[in-house]
């Protein structure tokens, strides 16, 4: 019983670690969501922070609303990828320690 602990203890001590460099790397991913065309881009990193806008000139000429939805839009498909980039590194980080799927 007393090695089935340790074992635990030893995989827990890992996983730790492995979050730790996790939330590194993440912080180093960078991804790029755009709308109209890429009239409005937005940049993200890993942990979903919104690091840059770019809009084009052309996009102020549709005016305000437009604009809006616009950008609404370049920065939902960053943060998409930026999530989906988070559970790609977190099933690589928890694919060999044998937990049910979903617990984390």
């Amino acid at each position: 019983m007393a090695n089935q602990q340790q074992n635990m203890m030893k995989q827990l001590q890992q996983m730790q670690a492995g979050m730790a460099k996790l939330q590194e790397e993440l912080g180093d991913v960078t991804v790029t969501g755009t709308a109209g065309g890429g009239v409005v881009t937005i940049t993200a990193d890993g942990h979903q922070k919104v690091t840059a806008v770019s809009i084009e000139p052309e996009a102020l000429e549709e005016g305000a609303e437009l604009l809006a939805d616009l950008v609404l839009a370049a920065v939902n498909d960053a943060l998409d990828q930026s999530r989906e980039k988070a559970a790609t590194h977190m099933g690589q980080l928890t694919a060999g320690l044998g937990l049910p799927p979903g617990l984390l």
